[in-house]
């Protein structure tokens, strides 16, 4: 019988992340050696990495970093909501972000592709995977610039991580702006915006909406006279659904997100927003 105790598996267990009959196996194997136990839970890993691609990535986290006046953000998708909130998923979760940051990637692949600690992101995130035994994806990363920019993680659950998170990116580096930027930033983990502004709607979507709001119209007996009226104020609505600027703002909906930036002295630059599997 290989020579280890109940606080050998928890000590291990807590540096790998795998599963209980996992660490007590490697250790088997290993005969109570903890570095060659580490070693055997990996490369076993790695062997069952193919049999994982085709699993579905549903759960993970989002996690967001300012520097100076850059904001970026990356969601890390898993398998399971237990991987989810794993101390070594997380911690992958943030060595992602801070290669993210000092990349300057401004998408999955050229993050996945630089190199940290002498390997490339995407290595590294398999390996950590192989030790989790779950499939990891980076799945998307955003980077957006401003004079002042807010960054904003919710919890859906307490027992998980952030699920979703905005970066908000304004044109003034005042206190207002940062406050207006902090606050929008929360408004929008809450009302899921598309667009920042009508200009930036695609042109096929707005006449698709235009369309359909005319047959709409029409198929309710409406008079011809008031049909642009009518046409043009379901338009309206439609743009206060997705674009940013235009919503009733959260904390007061007597205000559009426009009059609480101006009221604020600045103009929103960019914003993004990510949804853990959405």
């Amino acid at each position: 019988m290989a020579n280890y105790t109940a606080a050998d598996i928890k000590a291990l267990r807590e540096r790998t992340g795998a599963g209980m009959m996992d660490v007590k196996k490697a250790l088997d194997e290993a005969d109570g050696n903890a570095e060659k136990a580490i070693e055997i839970i990996r490369v076993k890993g790695l062997k069952g990495a193919t049999k994982r691609e085709g699993r579905s990535t549903a759960e993970g986290l989002v996690a967001a970093k300012v520097d100076g006046t850059v904001g970026v953000m990356v969601e890390i998708n898993c398998e399971t909501d237990f991987v989810a909130k794993n101390e070594k998923f997380i911690e992958l979760a943030n060595k992602v972000l801070d290669a993210a940051v000092a990349s300057g990637a401004a998408d999955a692949e050229a993050l996945l592709a630089y190199e940290l600690d002498g390997k490339p992101v995407s290595e590294i995130v398999i390996e950590e995977g192989a030790i989790l035994g779950e499939k990891i994806v980076v799945r998307r990363v955003a980077r957006i610039e401003g004079a002042k920019v807010a960054a904003y993680l919710h919890k859906t659950s307490k027992d998980l991580p952030a699920q979703v998170g905005v970066l908000m990116a304004v044109d003034a580096d005042s206190e207002a702006a940062a406050t207006v930027a902090h606050d929008v930033a929360v408004h929008t983990a809450a009302m899921s915006p598309i667009y920042l502004s009508r200009e930036e709607v695609p042109a096929d979507k707005v006449a698709d909406e235009r369309r359909i709001a005319d047959e709409t119209a029409r198929a309710e007996g409406k008079p011809e006279a008031a049909l642009t009226k009518i046409v043009e104020g379901r338009l309206t609505g439609f743009f206060k659904e997705i674009v940013l600027v235009d919503q009733a703002f959260a904390k007061d909906a007597k205000k559009s997100v426009a009059k609480v930036f101006e009221e604020a002295g600045t103009k929103p630059v960019a914003f993004a927003r990510f949804r853990v599997g959405a």
